[in-house]
């Protein structure tokens, strides 16, 4: 054996092996904008998790519709359900945004200028930006502190962007949409504290 041959062979070995390894942990580390992925968010804050493209009309909103209301929804699903929903083409629906539970942390299904299917009513669906919460409408303990506050940051950013004024007249829960038969987000919702927590936003 030529050790003189063997080392420099060895070391590069090494070398190579080191650069290698080294850059896995990296590569599999989520890109750092992860969570806050401006260049396909209307809110800097959310996660882009797009929905199917079957399940919304692509618009240029507020130019084609005047948006005015920000509609409250509650999933009747857990969060990685609903976004599962939203991105199967064969489900024909979908919301702007969805707001986890645990943490508040928000995920946005269609662009503001699109109209997401979550009405159940067009002329409210062109008119409103969807926000869902995840949860059940029996179940009070899906609406978390974190949740509340989270929701009402992206409420109040939604307000501004579109001159919306932040009250009950403006900010309207589903059930308040004709002709739909929902009750989300339901009588444990907390408005009072929900519209004051988007006006101190």
């Amino acid at each position: 054996m030529d050790m003189h041959r063997a080392e420099p062979w060895l070391s590069r070995r090494r070398l190579l092996k080191g650069a290698a390894l080294a850059a896995v942990p990296y590569a599999l580390l989520p890109d750092s904008r992860a969570g806050a992925q401006t260049g396909f968010v209307d809110y800097p804050l959310a996660e882009w998790r797009p929905a199917s493209g079957s399940n919304y009309t692509v618009a240029g909103r507020p130019g084609d519709y005047t948006i005015d209301r920000v509609i409250i929804h509650v999933t009747q699903e857990t969060y990685t359900d609903t976004l599962a929903i939203f991105g199967d083409p064969a489900k024909k629906v979908s919301a702007h945004y969805v707001v986890r539970s645990a943490d508040g942390h928000v995920a946005q299904c269609v662009h503001e200028a699109d109209i997401a299917w979550h009405a159940g009513n067009w002329t409210y669906n062109t008119r409103s930006i969807g926000i869902e919460h995840e949860g059940w409408v029996d179940q009070p303990g899906y609406f978390t502190n974190a949740l509340y506050e989270e929701s009402a940051k992206l409420t109040a950013a939604v307000c501004a962007a579109y001159g919306i004024p932040r009250d009950r007249e403006h900010i309207i829960g589903h059930y308040q949409v004709p002709g739909t038969g929902h009750t989300d987000p339901g009588p444990y919702w907390d408005w009072v504290r929900y519209i004051r927590l988007v006006n101190f936003a």
